[in-house]
Parts: C-alpha cells; sequence; structure tokens
C-alpha cells in the first residue's frame, strides 16, 4: 500500500497505522467501528489492554499524514464519528475503487456489445494493479475476506479482459496470456473454457480437448465435482465443430499492449485455489435429492433437460439461502452439505427447512410453463463424514463421503416421490420447530411434513416458573437504567430449547405496562441474506405499534405517528422514513442495495429518542444467528447511546460466545445471565398449577386452552414432562406495545 501527494510516495509508520489506513480505505466514506478496526488491527491474537490507546495513536499520526491534502483542496479527511472512525475521501483518489469503477464500465461495454471499448477500459482496470493487494500487510499475517474480495475481483477482471478480447478475435494475441492463467487456476472453469475456445480458433483442437480433460479430472479426483453445464455444453461444440465457435468477423489490428507478464499471478492467502487438503472426519448435516422426469409428464426431451436444469437451480437456490452449499451433482442425485457451527440444532433445522423449502417449489406450478414433470425425494441426514476442504484456506468442504452418505444413498432408493425423510438425529434436533410422522412403512426414520406454526395463545398465559432470580436481576437492571438514565444491556444465555424466547418475553410482560415502559421486540430468523433488515423492521414495527394485519396504508400511518410523537424535525424524519418506512409497511421488499448501516443508525435514533420519551424494553432474540454488523450495533448501544433509560435484552445460545469469546466484557453496562435447564420438579409443578386452574375455570380466557395444552401432552410422568418443556419453547406471539400497552 502507498500514499503519493504530488508524484511523492508519503512515508507510513508502523504496520498498525498502514492496517488502519487500509481497512478505512476499503470502506470510505462510512463510519467503520472502533471494536471492528481493533479486531482488524489483531485478526488472530486477542487485541492487547492497549490496542484502543494503540488505534488512537495510529489515528493521530495518519491525521498529520493526510493533512497537505486537505490544505490543497482535496477532500481527503480522517474523521471521529461514533462509534468509531471514517476516511472522507474521493473514491477516484483510491486505485482500487478506480478499479472497481472501470471493471463495472467494461463489463457494461461487453455486454452492451461493445468488446473494443470493453477491451480498452478493462485493461486500464487491470494496468492498475502492481502485485498483491495489500502485499506489506499479509507478510505481517493481516488478511481480511476485503483483500481476498479484491484479489478475486482481479480474476473476473482478466477473465473480462479475455472474454473482449476473444470477441475481437483476438485469440492468437492471449493465447500464451491464457496457457499461464490457467496453469495458476486450473479448476477455473471459465479461464478453462476461454483457453479451450482460444486453442479451437487457433486450428489446436487436441489441445482444447485435453486443457478439459485436464480440468475434468482435476475437478473429480480432488474435489467430487463434475464441470459445470457451461464448459461441458463447450466442450461438446468443440467436438461437433459447432459454427458458433468460428470468428465471422475479420478479427480487428493487435494492440500489443499486454498484460503484465507473470509466469504464475499472486495468490493471495485465503484467496480460491487449487490443491490437496487433507481429510478430516467432522459431524455435519447432508441434504441428498434425487429429481427424475416423470415419464407420465411426457415432456420431449429439450424440455426436459431445460426442466431438469432450472430444477438444479431452485435446489441450489434454497441450499444457498439456507446457508449450505452445493458439495456434488451425480445424474439424478444432488448433494448439498450443512456445516455445523457450534449449534447443531439450528444447522439441522436449516437443512430441514431447504428440504421443505426445495419439495413446495419443485411440487409447485411448472418451471417453464408446463407441469414441472419432475419427481423428487428428499433425505437430510445428521451424523460424522469425512470432509476435504479447499488448500490455502479456501471456502468450504466441497469432498464428502463416508457411511453417513451410504446410509443416506439407501434410504433415497426406498423412498416415495415428494418425501422429505429426515434420519433419527435430525429428528431429535429439530422435532421441537418441524412437524413429522413415522416413516416405518419402508424405512426407519421421520417424514417431515411442515415446519411447525403452532398458535401460541394456548401458551401465553402459562406461567414461567423457576427464572424468578433471573427475573429479578433484569427488573434490577431497568430499575438502574431508568434511575440514572443509563442505556445498559443483558445477553441471556441458554442452550437450544431452554426457554430464551419466553423469557425474554416474560420480561415485557412483568416490567412493561404497569411501570409505564415501552417493550419492542425483534427476532433473527434461521437463514435469509437480510437478517439485519428483518430484525430492523420487527422492531420499528414494535416501536410504532404496527402489526402484521395492518395494511400498507395503516404501517406507514402508524410510522409517521410515531415520528411525531417522537419530536423529530422534518429533515431528520424525511431520513428515518427513507431507511425505515420499506422495512415496515408491509409493501414490497427492500431492494438488495439497501444501505443496513444507515438502516441501523436511523434505527438507533428511533431508540434513543422514543427511551428519552419513555423508558424502553428491546428484545433481540437468538442473537447467534446475527451478522458482525449487528453484532457491533447491539454491543456498541449500551456504551454509545446517549443519556437515555433504554434496556437492550439479547438471548443468544453459547455458540455466540465461539464467535465472540469476549462478548460485553468490560464494557461497563453490559451483564450476562445463563438459563440453566427446568427441574423434573419446576415443570411438575407447573402441570399441577395447568391442572388445578382448568379444573376451576375452564371457560376464563386465560384459562381456556390449559386443557387442550395437557390432553396433548401424552401418557406417563417422563412423557408428559417432555411435551411440557417442548410446549413452553414453541413459537411465541410476539407482543409489540408501546405507552403502557401490555406485554402479553
Amino acid at each position: 500500500m502507498e500514499v503519493e501527494y504530488e508524484g511523492q510516495v508519503v512515508r507510513l509508520a508502523g504496520i498498525k497505522q498502514r492496517a488502519t489506513l487500509a481497512f478505512l480505505l476499503l470502506q470510505p466514506n462510512r463510519v467503520v467501528a472502533t471494536s471492528q478496526l481493533v479486531r482488524a488491527l489483531w485478526p488472530v491474537e486477542d487485541p492487547p489492554a492497549s490496542a484502543r490507546k494503540i488505534l488512537q495513536n495510529a489515528v493521530w499520526g495518519l491525521r498529520g499524514l493526510l493533512a497537505p491534502f486537505a490544505d490543497a483542496g482535496r477532500p481527503v479527511a480522517l474523521l471521529t464519528r461514533s462509534p468509531g472512525y471514517m476516511l472522507r475521501a474521493a473514491p477516484e483518489d483510491i486505485d482500487i475503487h478506480q478499479f472497481h469503477s472501470r471493471l463495472q464500465r467494461g463489463r457494461a461495454e461487453l455486454a452492451a456489445g461493445s468488446p473494443e471499448k470493453a477491451t480498452t477500459t478493462l485493461r486500464d482496470a487491470l494496468d492498475l494493479w502492481r502485485g498483491p493487494v495489500l502485499t506489506d500487510l499479509v507478510e505481517a499475517g493481516i488478511v481480511w475476506p476485503e483483500a481476498v474480495s479484491a484479489q478475486n475481483a482481479r480474476l473476473v477482471a482478466t477473465e473480462e479482459y479475455y472474454e473482449a478480447e476473444l470477441a475481437c478475435g483476438r485469440h492468437h494475441a492471449i493465447l500464451g496470456a491464457l496457457e499461464a492463467a490457467v496453469e495458476a487456476e486450473p479448476v477455473r472453469e471459465r479461464l478453462c473454457g476461454q483457453l479451450m475456445l482460444a486453442l479451437y480458433r487457433c486450428g489446436r483442437q487436441a489441445d482444447a480437448l485435453g486443457v478439459y480433460s485436464r480440468v475434468r479430472s482435476a475437478l473429480v479426483e480432488d474435489l467430487g465435482l463434475e464441470p459445470g453445464h457451461g464448459l461441458r455444453t463447450l466442450h461438446q461444440a468443440i467436438l461437433t465443430h459447432e459454427t458458433a465457435l468460428t470468428v465471422t468477423a475479420e478479427p480487428a489490428p493487435v494492440v500489443a499492449i499486454p498484460l503484465r507478464p507473470q509466469p504464475r499471478p499472486e495468490r493471495l492467502p485465503g484467496a480460491a485455489g487449487p490443491g490437496p487438503a487433507p481429510t478430516r472426519r467432522e459431524r455435519v448435516v447432508v441434504m441428498m435429492i434425487r429429481t427424475r422426469l416423470d415419464p407420465a409428464s411426457r415432456i420431449e426431451a429439450a424440455a426436459g433437460d431445460l426442466v431438469l436444469d432450472q430444477a438444479a437451480g431452485v435446489i441450489s437456490e434454497e441450499v444457498e439461502a439456507a446457508g449450505g452449499i452445493m458439495a456434488a451433482a451425480l445424474g439424478a442425485v444432488s448433494l448439498a452439505l450443512f456445516e455445523i457451527a457450534g449449534d447443531h440444532g439450528d444447522t439441522a433445522y436449516r437443512a430441514v427447512s431447504a428440504a421443505l423449502a426445495v419439495r413446495q417449489r419443485l411440487g409447485g406450478p411448472g418451471l417453464t410453463g408446463h407441469s414441472t414433470g419432475i419427481t423428487h425425494s428428499v433425505v437430510v441426514g445428521t451424523g460424522e463424514a469425512v470432509l476435504r476442504r479447499p488448500a490455502e484456506g479456501g471456502p468450504g468442504p466441497t469432498w464428502v463421503s463416508g457411511p453417513l452418505l451410504e446410509a443416506c444413498c439407501s434410504v433415497l432408493d426406498s423412498l416415495p416421490a415428494g418425501s422429505v425423510h429426515v434420519c433419527t438425529d435430525t429428528y431429535r434436533l429439530t422435532s421441537a420447530n418441524v412437524i413429522y410422522h413415522r416413516s416405518g412403512e419402508y424405512t426407519r426414520g421421520w417424514l417431515a411434513e411442515r415446519l411447525r406454526e403452532d398458535s401460541a395463545e394456548q401458551y401465553t398465559t402459562v406461567p414461567v416458573v423457576d427464572r424468578d432470580r433471573e427475573l429479578d436481576l433484569v427488573r434490577g437492571l431497568l430499575d438502574r437504567a431508568r434511575h440514572r438514565s443509563t442505556p445498559h444491556l443483558v445477553t441471556v444465555f441458554g442452550e437450544a430449547g431452554i426457554g430464551k424466547t419466553r423469557f425474554a418475553l416474560e420480561i415485557g410482560r412483568r416490567c412493561a405496562g404497569a411501570d409505564n415502559v415501552s417493550f419492542t421486540f425483534g427476532g433473527i430468523p434461521a437463514f435469509g441474506a437480510d437478517r439485519s433488515l428483518a430484525v430492523a423492521g420487527e422492531i420499528t414495527a414494535g416501536c410504532a405499534g404496527i402489526t402484521t394485519e395492518d395494511a400498507p396504508a395503516t404501517a406507514r400511518g402508524k410510522f409517521t405517528a410515531m415520528l411525531t410523537d417522537l419530536r423529530i424535525d422534518d429533515e431528520q424524519a424525511a431520513a428515518l422514513t427513507r431507511h425505515l418506512a420499506p422495512l415496515v409497511d408491509r409493501g414490497p421488499a427492500p431492494q438488495d442495495g439497501t444501505d443496513v448501516g444507515a438502516v441501523l443508525d436511523a434505527l438507533r435514533t428511533v431508540l434513543e429518542r422514543g427511551a428519552a420519551r419513555q423508558a424502553l424494553i428491546m428484545v433481540i432474540d437468538d442473537l447467534h444467528r446475527a451478522d458482525d454488523r449487528l453484532l457491533e450495533f447491539v454491543e456498541d448501544l449500551a456504551e454509545t447511546a446517549g443519556p437515555v433509560p433504554l434496556l437492550v435484552v439479547a438471548t443468544a445460545r453459547p455458540a455466540l460466545l465461539e464467535r465472540r469469546p469476549s462478548w460485553g466484557g468490560g464494557q461497563r453496562h453490559s451483564a450476562s445471565i445463563t438459563l440453566d435447564p427446568l427441574s423434573d420438579a419446576a415443570i411438575d409443578r407447573l402441570l399441577d398449577f395447568l391442572e388445578l386452574s382448568a379444573d376451576i375455570d375452564a371457560q376464563s380466557p386465560s384459562t381456556s386452552g390449559f386443557r387442550t395444552l395437557l390432553d396433548s401432552l401424552g401418557d406417563g410422568p417422563a412423557a408428559r414432562r417432555r411435551s411440557m418443556r417442548r410446549a413452553l419453547t414453541a413459537p411465541s406471539a410476539i407482543p409489540q406495545c408501546r405507552s403502557g400497552a401490555s406485554a402479553a
């Protein structure tokens, strides 16, 4: 990394100063939290006690180095912005952003049918590179995902450049560079396809087929994958001498400005790449699905290929949306892998959810305008498998084997069409959230019917037992927050199914309402690309009193009324409406380009202003599912929010501490509570209470559901206790109340 001023290189000090500037340059004109910067400076080891002081010194030194830019009228400044720092700079002054801009322009020109323009633009983009990105930091052991992403973007730009050159008919000019690139990236299919096409156009058909043979061997032997559809199609076209592969136009004159000669393009640690890796045995969840054309559909062969191809796309979409990866495909069978990261139950639930989503989509209206014409069956298994991960710290496992897969295959062969079968371990991990029935007619195991959507009406008046001490502790922290007008964070830890959500709702029931305290609740979904937006929308809706039954116009009216109640001026109200209203008005989903940071900043404003008007309890459920940005938001809220009575209650499984071992540690206004499992004696007392209440006043609205609940628990003390524990953790109606409304 270098900083230049009027043609001269500005000398940077130590590695921490260089890393601070580099991390801010990767995110210009955006606030970067101090805690995020600290983790960036010490990505492997634990930060020292003086970490924040070291960061402050680095920032102080950088401000002095950047001062000449401001004096010269350049918009460069390092500013302090809560909860961290922001580097204000024009994107055109940063080479990596120039590169991305030129790459986007070149791709647009290529897509618009202007390969000559695209060639020039993409070559200009690649000429900005002088070696691996941030190599000085890499040598010091500092590697960030943003740097790996930039290196991969360079590969994409290289591929786009070759694509443009091939479109111009200059296959001879780029042949040598393509061969070197494929030697360095032997399983990057687009590069291999471009080399095959260049060789074919140069009259070297046998060499082109040899490239395909080598890449296929590498994929199959090292990764357990077949080449993708595009590469297989190109291979077939070369075999049959398809006329579409030839260049019909006269090639344009060759401009002798090749890419900088590199015998082997540099590889950044962490970038995707080939190479064998040791195998290891790990506990995972796998989903195996077989898709076939239904002979009764009478779909023609060409249409059938299209249907199956689109079905494969559906499977991939649902698996990736649930946090899994497609590990392999062989004929009619596809294999998806869900790695277990801390919590087995959450991973198994995501896999079963993906399987049910696939079944719903493949069993719905036709993918191509026909009836789907597809039969399918799915097996989800949990257990140990042998994994081989890509070398050099590449992305998740791509090669799987072992008895778990053999067991899934044997079950798959006997399943009726449309079935989603799970093993006993998967059933045990997910039965609280998925409805199953036995599949004993043809194989041992369980068949998934649907995700559980139990009505909470029969559970909401069931009392919470054996949690009085923990509830009193939270009540004490709320009193302290109100007395001192100081935000506090309480994290409630507990294993899956222990009752964290019910505990959080009980906080609202006991603390809100009578004490003139507002309460809002947001749950983080198990999977999805917009978890932060989902929870931000739910919390905002709670603050505004918006319910799921409200029409878009009603929801927008309540949101506007909330801003008026909070006495927010017109300019700020417009900004809050722009960022938050689309999340709560029940209209179309926000676009992918939504600025999540701006949304969370807007939510912070609503929470601070709302708490200033009336003490506020905000609950975020299942925080272990949050991304890093949302974790930063929650952890910093108690430290950086203004002097307002705000109590932030977060529930989480212990997996959160595996990601953030120091969660809440050292903060003045942070506390943690761990919920232990309910004892058999506590469950028995609860059952006795329900029996007595149901017998005394069966017609009361608060107890009318008790008898139904008790009748559903089964026979025998042990079975009734198990069922009662599951009932206590069933999905609950979320109370959304303001200004003293009841929380339950």
